[in-house]
């Protein structure tokens, strides 16, 4: 394998291809691409065919990440550095016994990825978001980190719904009725849980218990929650790294939406000022309404919830901030992820009264 790999990076220098945006860029022309694949065709002809073919991945696909991206159980991939990969299995990581030849060969790949997945990350913005198949991307590059981190986490290609929730003992049988009642009810909810607790995956099987008459607009940063039917819509912020078009946040995602006859309103992360927008629609008659948020438990997110708030509406007292939750959000749903990475409802609470000191919640579920 090392001699191979000297062979071919030999023939790379002599054809100054050694610069990692010689081989894979926007700019690489059709012809510097065939001889470079040449040159790699004709230094694993001699090899194994399995062997050939990690070459071919490693220069021209995705290298050591190949077989991870193929299999069904695997849910997020980390990449720190060429020699360090790990994966999300069941919950739980592991490490990759392989990894990217040279750090050439690995700097190729993020050059390829970003090609594929039309994003760029420069020294100015040295973070991106973005798309590369059934992963979500997110790439952090130097000076912001020591090498280039790449982060992909899988989308599901079938939601999931409460009844197969239901059969891996996800909750009770009452927790579950009660879900389905808070959504036939067209309760407003909200779901916390820490990174990893499968916030967006109940989301989505919440979704899917939707009537077909029912138009849900969708708000997201990041495409990850499925539309419930042909008749609701998704609504996606805009970041423009190159600074040459307007950026669109959930803030005005949320007041497009009003104006497009919304059944249901659901934002899929909200973590900025456009709590106050949220909470707003909600107590106006937006009824049903459904979002996620980062928080560990339900007091803590009515804490982080009021913080939000006050970003948008500074004006604001502490007490007309808390009747705006009273009035607006019916049930907090907590899930959490186990110590052996299984992931659970915790419970599901309801404010039964705002006092002086503060919200007194009730664990329903």
């Amino acid at each position: 394998m090392t001699e191979t790999i000297q062979k071919i990076e030999a023939a790379f220098r002599e054809m100054s291809l050694t610069d990692p945006s010689a081989i894979h860029s926007y700019q690489t022309d059709f012809d510097q691409d065939k001889y470079a694949r040449r040159i790699v065709e004709e230094c694993v002809r001699s090899l194994e065919s399995h062997k050939a073919e990690r070459f071919r991945a490693e220069y021209f696909g995705s290298g050591p990440i190949t077989p991870l991206t193929e299999r069904d159980d695997i849910t997020e991939i980390i990449i720190n550095g060429r020699s360090s990969i790990w994966y999300e299995s069941e919950g739980c990581l592991h490490r990759h016994e392989d990894e990217f030849f040279t750090e050439l060969t690995f700097q190729n790949f993020i050059q390829r990825i970003c090609r594929e997945a039309k994003v760029q990350a420069t020294l100015d913005r040295p973070f991106a978001d973005g798309h590369w198949g059934r992963f979500r991307l997110h790439l952090a590059i130097p000076p912001a980190t020591c090498s280039s981190v790449l982060t992909l986490r899988k989308h599901p290609t079938n939601p999931w719904r409460l009844d197969q929730l239901a059969v891996r003992d996800w909750a009770s049988p009452i927790a579950m009725t009660q879900l389905r009642e808070l959504i036939t009810q067209k309760k407003n909810i909200l779901i916390i849980g820490c990174t990893g607790s499968g916030k967006t995956s109940v989301l989505n099987a919440f979704l899917q218990e939707l009537r077909p008459d029912e138009r849900a607009v969708l708000i997201e940063d990041t495409n990850e929650l499925e539309c419930p039917n042909p008749l609701s819509t998704k609504l996606l912020t805009r970041r423009d790294s190159h600074g040459l078009l307007r950026e669109v946040d959930q803030s005005e995602l949320l007041k497009q939406s009003l104006r497009m006859r919304p059944d249901r309103i659901v934002m899929g992360e909200i973590r900025g000022s456009e709590a106050k927008d949220l909470l707003m629609a909600f107590a106006t008659g937006h009824s049903g309404c459904m979002g996620t948020m980062h928080a560990e438990s339900a007091r803590q997110a009515l804490l982080r919830l009021e913080m939000l708030i006050q970003l948008g509406a500074a004006q604001w007292n502490v007490h007309a901030v808390r009747t705006l939750i009273l009035l607006s959000l019916h049930a907090i749903v907590v899930v959490k992820r186990t110590n052996e990475g299984a992931r659970k409802l915790e419970g599901i609470y309801r404010i039964a009264s705002l006092e002086e000191v503060g919200f007194l919640l009730e664990k329903t579920a």
